[in-house]
């Protein structure tokens, strides 16, 4: 099928034909391209990576799909924000192709192929989502073997995630540079996430107290506190503001995520945190 040029003020793209032909087309011309994978649901983090994307190539696709196989049976796929529409008024301007393929574009009958890595997917989220990253990897690589981009941007709050995105695309020799956006935070700190439309007002006020136990832990361990100890009063304070469920507060190498055996970073570190409270499962991290 053509482009859709009707629907939004700006083209979109349903197929990998489609893509391909787009994306053809500006390197017949000179350009180069960026990708910025999404999900969805865009909000102020997104689209800080659509203006790095800008900066960094001559031409923006964004990708909008919710991806089946990174959610686990009990996760919230069918409750997960679709909001097309107001995605593309966001985009409006700042990218110039949405490529939003259906379920059945992307896993089509009889497929049956998966990207697995070890490493550095087996802790922190590997522990608690164990197929999770096996669904990431895999449709991230049909992502950008479709777009073929030069750069293709993910945002940071999704540490271990950008770093197994790293580790694949050098494992297979996939030909673009992997760049990762800061995060995006509220004025309180919380990260920016689509999830945090499920905060009620309660939960919200305990959400934006996380990132203050994260970086105040850090600061503790990067003056000689143990880690052990660190994250033991970090997870206690967490939970003592009203979180439900605290999944890790861990701090590991930034690059492999492996543990420090010593109780002391040694190297670049990043302290990481997965927690839950109410329905709202919350992830943020920074450097130690």
């Amino acid at each position: 099928m053509p482009l859709d040029t009707t629907s939004y003020e700006i083209p979109v793209a349903r197929s990998a034909a489609d893509l391909r032909e787009a994306v053809t087309a500006w390197r017949e011309d000179g350009h180069t391209v960026a990708l910025v994978p999404t999900m969805g649901a865009l909000h102020a983090g997104h689209i800080s990576l659509v203006e790095l994307a800008k900066q960094k190539a001559d031409r923006v696709i964004v990708s909008i799909f919710v991806n089946p196989t990174q959610f686990a049976p009990n996760e919230d796929f069918s409750a997960y924000p679709r909001t097309e529409a107001a995605d593309a008024e966001k985009l409006k301007g700042k990218a110039n192709l949405i490529f939003a393929p259906d379920a059945a574009d992307m896993y089509p009958d009889g497929f049956s192929t998966t990207v697995s890595l070890t490493g550095v997917t087996e802790p922190l989220e590997g522990t608690f989502r164990p197929t999770h990253f096996a669904g990431v990897a895999t449709v991230v690589a049909k992502l950008i073997l479709r777009a073929m981009p030069d750069i293709a941007i993910f945002g940071e709050k999704d540490w271990q995630q950008l770093m197994v995105i790293r580790r694949m695309v050098t494992d297979l020799d996939i030909p673009v540079e992997i760049l990762g956006g800061p995060i995006m935070r509220e004025a309180d700190g919380l990260a920016m996430s689509s999830r945090n439309i499920y905060l009620s007002p309660e939960e919200r006020k305990a959400a934006g107290q996380l990132n203050i136990i994260l970086r105040e832990t850090a600061e503790s361990v990067a003056k000689g506190t143990p880690i052990s100890k660190a994250t033991a009063e970090g997870g206690k304070r967490i939970l003592a503001l009203g979180f439900d469920k605290l999944d890790y507060l861990e701090i590991r190498d930034a690059a492999s995520l492996s543990a420090y055996a010593d109780d002391k970073p040694t190297s670049s570190a990043r302290i990481l945190v997965a927690a839950k409270i109410g329905k709202t499962r919350l992830i943020d991290n920074m450097p130690v």
